[in-house]
């Protein structure tokens, strides 16, 4: 009797361990080192929105011409609204004391494609004064290695230019929407 037991024990452990997952990563669009904006009045950030494709934990990468995947075990540290929101937040200042700026940011595309970019396509509405407001575009792409730390790192890059031309917007209004810088041929 005690042999069947031992046997059922040790097929019961081996099948445990077979249903046993990778662990899940999470990953932040938070910079290592903040490039801080020059002192000044913060920016307030009124929204940001994302595309119902990439709303979600986990990381989404495009496959392919039209394929999209979505990696169970590689998940943002917070919505990614939220990183990107928590990312901005600490790199949006006027530069200039007293002014009061805020940012509605609409993220049209949020492309990761592992080994070869990532893209962020942004409308954002800057707010410079009572009733008056810049409607800018921003679209920012960086190269991006393989892995995945590789392609979170390009976005780092992007979400420091993005927040780059917002920053210039907001100390220079009467000269307009910063432009983007051009991205070549593909995009």
């Amino acid at each position: 009797m005690t042999s069947p037991c031992k046997l059922m024990l040790l097929v019961t452990l081996a099948l445990m361990a077979a249903c046993r997952s990778e662990p899940i990563q999470f990953h932040t669009l938070m910079p290592t080192q903040v490039s801080r904006s020059p002192a000044g009045s913060e920016i307030a950030i009124e929204s940001v929105s994302v595309p119902a494709q990439v709303d979600r934990a986990q990381i989404v990468i495009r496959q392919g011409a039209s394929g999209l995947a979505i990696l169970e075990t590689q998940w943002w540290g917070a919505s990614l609204a939220d990183e990107l929101r928590s990312a901005l937040a600490e790199q949006l200042s006027s530069g200039v004391p007293g002014q009061q700026r805020s940012v509605r940011i609409i993220v049209q595309r949020f492309d990761s494609v592992p080994g070869q970019y990532a893209l962020l396509d942004t409308k954002w509405r800057l707010r410079v004064a009572a009733g008056a407001s810049l409607d800018c575009r921003s679209v920012v792409q960086s190269p991006a290695g393989a892995s995945i730390d590789a392609v979170v790192t390009a976005h780092q890059r992007n979400l420091m230019r993005l927040a780059s031309l917002i920053n210039h917007t907001a100390r220079n209004p009467q000269a307009g929407c910063a432009a983007s810088p051009s991205l070549g041929p593909g995009v």
